[in-house]
């Protein structure tokens, strides 16, 4: 029992240090953050941890910055009500039926489906071949 931390659920805080080197420049850039954990020592240790950021990172990279690059996503400019959550399933739709359907690139994909109307319809069942 952790005895250094009284925050509801929290059983731990942790802390990473990153570095990074520009590819262009040769920078060294170093990076500290710091989390807090409901889950314990015990369940989840250091390299748990760092297990459970690597596999956040890979989210944001591989959803989140495919939104962003292919649909423009962060200056989209609906904001009332519900208009940005729709939009955002819309996306997340769209990308799950390209992957599913083998694209490599989503760019291309995308491109590739906005040349001609049966072809996303096909993705869904709407179109013959």
């Amino acid at each position: 029992m952790q005895d250094y931390l009284d925050f509801p659920y929290a059983a731990q805080v942790f802390c990473l240090q990153r570095e990074t080197t520009a590819l262009n420049t040769g920078k060294l850039r170093r990076e500290t953050v710091y989390g807090v954990t409901s889950l314990s020592s015990q369940k989840a240790g250091p390299r748990c941890l760092l297990s459970l950021n690597r596999r956040h990172w890979s989210i944001e990279n591989g959803l989140h910055y495919v939104r962003d690059m292919s649909f423009d996503e962060d200056r989209c400019r609906i904001r009332k009500f519900a208009g940005a959550q729709v939009m955002a399933s819309l996306r997340n739709l769209a990308i799950s039926l390209l992957r599913l359907a083998g694209a490599v690139s989503l760019a291309a994909a995308l491109r590739f489906c906005a040349h001609a109307q049966p072809r996303p319809l096909r993705l869904i069942g709407l179109a013959s071949v």
